[in-house]
């Protein structure tokens, strides 16, 4: 396996069952998780650690500062509890954002692939998720990098039950993702099923092969 990976992990749902995928195509050298302010973070970053440590992959954390004082959403806002439609979620340019920034480090350390956990489902609602953003971004890198990396979608034809199916099937290990929005004081917590990502992972989850799996993370 000659070609190598970098792969943005939130330690969701899409970007756990992304590498999962990636990672029988090329080696997967690192994974960055950001943090932007996002009230889930530490949820976040634990679940990805784990999932790191799992498929034995270096996990960095890097930080947005800036990002972090130009957001005012639901997302970051402590005293703001709509988290379940698109407007009170959305994050202008943050795939673009996440891009850019592991492409620096595909220049740096040589590194053919960007992987992201883009779907079709979420591609409705959210532009950043599509397939013309993912073809848009494969050609942008052309100009501001000499490594040119190809940025790949794993998960890109697939809904919401497509993934989970995937992860059934292949014995992803659905234990360490989190995908709810909401802040929890520990990872023992199951997800509050109340937010927008929840919504989408717990009728996902229903419509599988294996709809019990609920009880585990509701």
């Amino acid at each position: 396996m000659n070609k190598t990976g970098i792969i943005l992990l939130s330690g969701g749902l899409d970007s756990l069952v992304s590498l999962d995928i990636a990672r029988k195509k090329c080696s997967i050298t690192r994974a960055l998780t950001f943090d932007y302010g996002q009230k889930a973070f530490n949820e976040e970053k634990l679940a990805a650690i784990e999932i790191c440590k799992f498929y034995k992959i270096q996990s960095e954390i890097i930080e947005l500062p800036f990002l972090k004082k130009m957001l005012n959403n639901a997302l970051t806002d402590p005293n703001d509890d709509k988290l379940d439609d698109f407007n009170s979620v959305w994050i202008p340019n943050r795939n673009g954002l996440f891009l850019n920034i592991a492409a620096v480090y595909c220049d740096n350390y040589k590194i053919d692939y960007i992987i992201f956990g883009a779907n079709k489902e979420e591609a409705a609602d959210f532009s950043d998720n599509s397939k013309e953003f993912t073809n848009i971004s494969n050609q942008f890198f052309k100009y501001s990098t000499l490594k040119n990396p190809t940025v790949w979608a794993p998960c890109i034809d697939m809904n919401k039950t497509d993934i989970v199916n995937y992860a059934i099937e292949n014995n992803t290990p659905l234990k360490f993702l989190k995908s709810c929005y909401n802040s929890k004081e520990n990872t023992s917590k199951k997800h509050c099923g109340k937010c927008m990502s929840c919504k989408l992972l717990y009728n996902a989850i229903l419509n599988s092969k294996n709809p019990d799996i609920i009880k585990e993370i509701f």
